[in-house]
């Protein structure tokens, strides 16, 4: 007991060596804090300090701290800081009065208090600019008391006064030249700085503290927006776990239901093999009775006439003939075995040419299944709402002069096409029944563009590499491998897989479109001063997609062009 007691005493004493007493000292009373508090700014007082200063505030209705002057409204609640309270204790155990001055005492680089005497001088807590002198706590009370020293500006004494006078001229420098860089008094304005740009050091206090709390409020909007962002990925996060159990579920179900949907099938064709084999074997058995029967009867035919070829009875030998113009009378006889059977293999036939459909119909279905699935991906920023944000997806892009329609030339390093009477050469992409081409560019990931146009009708589209380029089908929108918009003065019509749907919104010479690929989104934005939405269709993706732009014009129209403005 008596060694753990001396080590408690030496771990005590060592924390004592490491801690600075200096440290723990109340910056108002200057001695060891008492009943430790600290408010909101992270300094620390006694509780009876900072509720003696804040008494004196009482009328402002604002309290400040004494060392780094920040305000609080309305008064702050104080509550012991019990870790702090802790170590005080601590270093009061492992330190005694001799060891310490009767009052705190400053070190070399301290501000000393300009009114205490003696050769132990005590630390200032606060400077007056007013009358450029430091006080310590005792000597500052009537700044808080008698009236008109309370009107003096009070500044936490963190640097000597020498240090903001002017060591020319004695005085405050209270300007800070924007020329030089450097704070200046009054008379150095009028003398080597006069020609100079000022501000006052109230003002540059003032503008550094509005830049600080321009940049507080945006850190604060920023963590606003941050947390947002985190209580919506939350939402989304259990969002996801319950949909994806739900999806579990249901795909349970569902296959569950094909399964036994197939049992039921199995069990339906088991069932009919074994009726009709039973039928059969039924009517088998029957003929086989006739034949026995037909048999026995022949056979005993056979025996009568084996005894008459063997008679010498000459009446006998007279009735012969009638025997066997009888023995003829016996019917014709076809049984149904002799008939060709249908084989159970056909059966077998049809089961598998039915497995080998599903087995298609599997491999179709599964890509798509497997891309949707693929689509949950957090790693997505946020999708874009203004026009800045929507640039941030832009991507160089280019018109394909291989896919064009031959009658449309492209110009402009391949970013604007225009009616021509020439015609490009014949080429295995090149759409040919209707006026329209892709960009090079397959697109799988976020992008964004802008189409500039002056036709009849603009189609804005995107395609699969694979579309048809030659057949009636192959205008953007009338296959199952394109999404197009149309574009007219009176309006717009969107187009998927030959399924036609109106769609309202102001008409527009600019339309942007943005693809998530990832998301399945498609969007159509008139492009303005503002972005509005046109249209937007959610679908799943299962290639890269190829912007595309379609016009409709007729020969005699002027100035038909559209083109991809360039963003990059």
């Amino acid at each position: 007991m008596a060694a753990e007691q001396e080590d408690q005493q030496q771990r005590e004493e060592h924390l004592g060596v490491e801690l600075d007493e200096d440290q723990f000292c109340c910056s108002v009373c200057l001695e060891l804090l008492k009943e430790p508090v600290t408010i909101y700014c992270g300094h620390s007082y006694c509780r009876g300090c900072i509720e003696g200063c804040w008494d004196q505030e009482q009328e402002k209705g604002e309290f400040s701290c004494p060392q780094c002057r920040e305000t609080f409204i309305p008064r702050p609640v104080l509550r012991r800081n019990n870790m702090l309270a802790e170590v005080v204790k601590t270093l009061k155990k492992t330190s005694t009065k001799a060891d310490r001055p009767p009052q705190a005492c400053g070190g070399p680089a301290d501000v000393f208090c300009d009114f205490c005497s003696g050769t132990s001088r005590t630390r200032a807590a606060m400077s007056c600019l007013t009358c450029l002198a430091s006080y310590c706590a005792a000597h500052l009370q009537p700044h808080y008391s008698v009236p008109v020293l309370k009107k003096h500006q009070l500044v936490s004494a963190t640097v000597p006064l020498q240090d903001k006078m002017c060591a020319e001229h004695n005085k405050l420098m209270e300007f800070c030249c924007e020329t030089d860089k450097q704070l200046v008094c009054s008379m150095c304005t009028l003398t080597k700085h006069k020609w100079h740009k000022f501000v006052s050091v109230s003002a540059l206090k003032d503008k550094t503290k509005n830049h600080l709390d321009s940049s507080q409020k945006k850190v604060q909007k920023e963590v606003q927006q941050r947390e947002e962002e985190l209580q919506e990925l939350s939402r989304a996060e259990e969002s996801v776990k319950s949909r994806a159990q739900a999806s579990l579920q249901d795909c349970d179900q569902i296959f569950g239901q094909l399964i036994c949907s197939m049992q039921q099938r199995c069990s339906e064709v088991k069932r009919l093999v074994s009726a009709q084999e039973k039928a059969a074997v039924g009517r088998a058995e029957e003929l086989k009775l006739q034949l026995e029967e037909e048999i026995s009867r022949l056979r005993r035919r056979d025996a009568e006439l084996e005894q008459l070829s063997h008679t010498d009875d000459h009446v006998y030998v007279m009735q012969v003939p009638d025997v066997l113009s009888t023995s003829c009378d016996s019917p014709e006889f076809k049984p149904a075995a002799a008939a060709p059977l249908r084989s159970f293999h056909d059966v077998t036939d049809c089961v598998s040419e039915l497995r080998d459909e599903l087995e298609v119909v599997l491999k179709d279905a599964w890509p798509r299944i497997a891309t949707t699935v693929s689509y949950v991906d957090f790693s997505l920023p946020p999708a874009p709402k203004s026009r800045e944000e929507f640039l941030r997806y832009c991507r160089p892009l280019t018109l394909d002069v291989t896919s064009s329609y031959p009658y449309l030339h492209l110009i402009q390093d391949n970013l604007r096409m225009r009616p021509s009477p020439s015609s490009y050469s014949a080429h295995p992409d090149r759409f040919t029944k209707v006026p329209q081409v892709l960009c090079r560019e397959g697109l799988s990931e976020r992008c964004y563009w802008e189409l500039e146009w002056h036709a009849r009708t603009l189609s804005a589209a995107v395609a699969y590499k694979d579309i048809s380029r030659t057949s009636d089908q192959s205008q953007f929108g009338r296959n199952d491998k394109s999404w197009s918009l149309e574009c007219t003065a009176d309006g717009y019509l969107f187009r998927h897989n030959n399924i036609e749907k109106k769609v309202s919104g102001p008409p527009s010479c600019r339309v942007g479109v943005y693809l998530d690929y990832k998301a399945g989104a498609l969007s159509f934005y008139h492009v303005n001063e503002s972005m509005v939405l046109i249209h937007q269709v959610l679908d799943t993706f299962t290639q890269p997609l190829h912007p595309g732009v379609g016009l409709n014009y007729e020969w005699y129209d002027v100035g038909v062009f559209a083109q991809l403005v360039k963003l990059w």
